[in-house]
């Protein structure tokens, strides 16, 4: 019987992403590998617990959910996170961003200095820019002020990430351009804390690192995972927790590794001559078309 795998999620490490599996083992991800797997025939998806520890009573979760985890362990999960607003004391410095994930997707945001733009590789920012840098309690106030005068949010729908990647502009000039006008009225505003050190516009394009050059359109995403479906595709690019897979037919779907989370996965069977598959890689596992989200109008008028 094949050894069952679980998924612990995607990094992205200096020297590009990995698949990381329970126990620690990895699994690289250069552009042009194959990536086959099968979910285990009669298998259920469970949560994956919080911080560390596992779920007490291993609760089934939805198949489509990208948290994977039950309310109770996502509760634990958020009430540690520097999002939540519940860890003010954290001592170390943080950077204050803007990041760019296509045309009028501008987000702000911020991050530990200590991870570099590992950040911003994890959310499939496009290019981006450090604002400034300094307490954590002055970088979210920054933030803060930064949203409501820059009319930016701090979050970016993955739906609308996905619908623009294969039609951005081809020079990383037009790529930063939207970051470069944001950055010049941001650090002209006032309302900057004094422990917050401004940083000047330096932009950081991940073009190439995801390998969005020449990026085939992809005909949809993996909408779930079930029980017995598999997946195989040539690896074409990766940008967050997202895999771009071309089929045997030259079809691209694009898979959320965040849906791996929670099942049990075997290795897929070789899939003809030197093990590559025929098949489309999103067959034989539920797809659906990309779609912008629309925010809800609150209001007639």
């Amino acid at each position: 019987m094949a050894q069952v795998w679980r998924c612990s999620g995607l990094r992205w490490w200096p020297q590009g992403p990995v698949l990381v599996w329970d126990g620690g083992r990895r699994s690289a991800l250069p552009r042009g590998r194959e990536v086959a797997f099968r979910v285990v025939e009669g298998g259920v998806r469970t949560c994956v617990g919080a911080r560390g520890h596992a779920c007490p009573v291993r609760a089934e979760v939805p198949a489509r959910s990208t948290g994977a985890r039950c309310e109770q362990c996502a509760r634990m999960d958020r009430a540690h996170s520097v999002a939540a607003d519940t860890a003010a004391d954290d001592p170390r410095p943080y950077h204050v961003y803007l990041a760019w994930f296509g045309p009028g997707l501008v987000k702000v945001g911020i991050t530990a200095v200590q991870r570099g733009s590992a950040r911003l590789l994890e959310q499939g920012a496009v290019c981006f820019s450090w604002l400034g840098a300094g307490p954590l309690m002055a970088a979210r106030r920054t933030e803060e002020v930064l949203r409501a005068a820059l009319g930016v949010p701090d979050r970016i729908p993955y739906a609308d990430k996905r619908a623009v990647r294969a039609a951005l502009p081809g020079s990383g000039a037009e790529r930063a351009r939207e970051i470069a006008e944001l950055h010049a009225r941001a650090v002209g505003l006032p309302g900057w804390p004094e422990s917050l050190a401004r940083e000047p516009f330096r932009p950081v394009d991940h073009t190439a690192v995801f390998g969005f050059e020449g990026l085939r359109p992809a005909v949809g995403q993996v909408s779930e995972l079930v029980a017995g479906g598999g997946v195989r595709g040539e690896l074409v690019a990766a940008a967050g927790p997202d895999l771009h897979l071309a089929g045997g037919d030259g079809q691209v779907v694009v898979l959320d590794t965040r849906l791996m989370a929670g099942w049990g996965l075997v290795p897929a069977p070789p899939g003809g001559p030197g093990g590559r598959s025929r098949r489309s890689p999103e067959t034989p596992l539920p797809t659906r078309a990309f779609r912008r989200d629309v925010p809800a109008q609150e209001g007639l008028f």
